[in-house]
């Protein structure tokens, strides 16, 4: 049985830093112990991701990560035969490598998956905790220690890419939003070096470009964006172009909204 090289799977050794909201790591561990599966739902780049990386830490468990896209099959999650050097081999995918090591497996933005995917999540979210895996005729009974967390932004979605009820139902779902402007300002401040005044005005520009959601702007500034505009401002860079080009040309490409991105920078710095 063979596994790929680069799974991105991984014990995180060091504590990751997230700053918490509300009872998410309470009600993520308490899931975790009674092997239910959880959801998380809320903008790009609100920290999902970093909660994750977060709790694979805080449970000592190993991470695998699918990032999720319109090709992505049920076989990519199962795992397929390939053939090398004439002979042919099974591969492991993603999610039966999880199962089979007793990992968290993170499905980043899971509506963007191909439809048949469904197929292999439910019985893994319900009572069954099976894992059929029909090419190699086997039915994985799935360990204590594995954990399945899905995630995805409901303001991206359309009829066409949501959760299904009957997949939703199966979860306990975590939602999140961006932190508070005190809270945003702190994890700026951590992750970038820059002094707290500047973090106040990137702040304060991330607020100014999500009041234009809605009006020219699928989102506004997350807190990941407003974060690489400070690590350009720590390393040199004129607070109006980090804005300019970490967060306005991240967003947009439209020339009036890049332009009206500008002008809220250039009015705060």
């Amino acid at each position: 049985m063979n596994t790929p090289g680069n799974m991105p799977d991984r014990l995180i050794a060091e504590e990751p830093y997230y700053e918490p909201s509300g009872a998410e790591i309470e009600i993520f561990a308490a899931a975790y112990g009674n092997q239910l599966p959880i959801l998380l739902k809320g903008p790009t780049g609100c920290g999902k991701t970093r909660f994750v990386h977060y709790m694979s830490w805080y449970l000592k468990r190993p991470l695998v990560t699918v990032a999720c896209h319109d090709d992505l099959t049920a076989a990519d999650l199962i795992g397929r035969y390939l053939v090398r050097g004439g002979e042919t081999e099974w591969l492991d995918g993603p999610l039966t490598y999880a199962v089979r090591h007793g990992a968290i497996c993170y499905l980043d933005e899971i509506v963007e998956a191909r439809k048949d995917t469904s197929v292999v999540i439910h019985p893994l979210c319900d009572d069954r905790r099976i894992l059929p895996v029909d090419k190699l005729g086997e039915l994985l009974q799935v360990p204590k220690e594995f954990s399945l967390v899905v995630s995805y932004n409901p303001g991206y979605q359309s009829v066409l890419k949501d959760l299904k009820q009957s997949t939703r139902q199966r979860f306990v779902a975590l939602e999140f939003a961006y932190p508070s402007a005190e809270m945003e300002q702190k994890i700026v401040v951590s992750e970038s070096g820059v002094d707290a005044d500047t973090a106040h005005k990137l702040i304060k520009f991330g607020g100014h470009t999500r009041n234009l959601k809605g009006s020219g702007l699928d989102e506004g500034a997350s807190t990941r964006l407003l974060v690489n505009a400070a690590k350009l401002i720590a390393s040199g860079i004129a607070p109006t172009l980090a804005c300019d080009t970490a967060v306005g040309h991240a967003l947009t490409d439209d020339a009036e909204l890049l332009q009206a991105v500008h002008e809220l920078a250039s009015a705060v710095f």
